[in-house]
């Protein structure tokens, strides 16, 4: 969802980060839970994981939607293609449609995790 936009691509990463996790959360709860041990939360479970993110982005300044640094929903189709049918998107844990993609990006527009 990165690649379409004239913009910091390590900066989308970090905005859309949370939703994609939350969106891959059923196939990724148990790496997550030894992920956040590993690092030393004190809440191992999937939404500690998701709250220290959403704290580390505070700290450094990452906006907390795609609307915040200009992004608006109007391609929000167009993006969903491109992101299913980016080469980068095999890697996920979950093969998502369009449809879906589209809908993690609005989500990710709109500020709702």
């Amino acid at each position: 969802m990165a690649h379409p936009y004239d913009a910091h691509h390590s900066t989308l990463n970090a905005v859309l980060m949370p939703y994609v996790l939350k969106a891959n959360k059923q196939a990724i709860t148990d790496k997550i839970q030894r992920l956040s041990a590993y690092i030393g939360l004190e809440d191992t479970g999937f939404d500690g994981f998701l709250v220290w993110i959403l704290s580390l982005r505070a700290q450094i300044g990452i906006a907390d939607n795609l609307s915040q640094i200009g992004i608006d929903d109007s391609e929000a189709g167009k993006v969903g293609e491109m992101a299913c049918a980016d080469p980068s998107a095999s890697g996920n844990p979950i093969a998502f449609s369009a449809g879906q993609c589209s809908e993690i990006f609005l989500r990710a527009v709109h500020g709702e995790l």
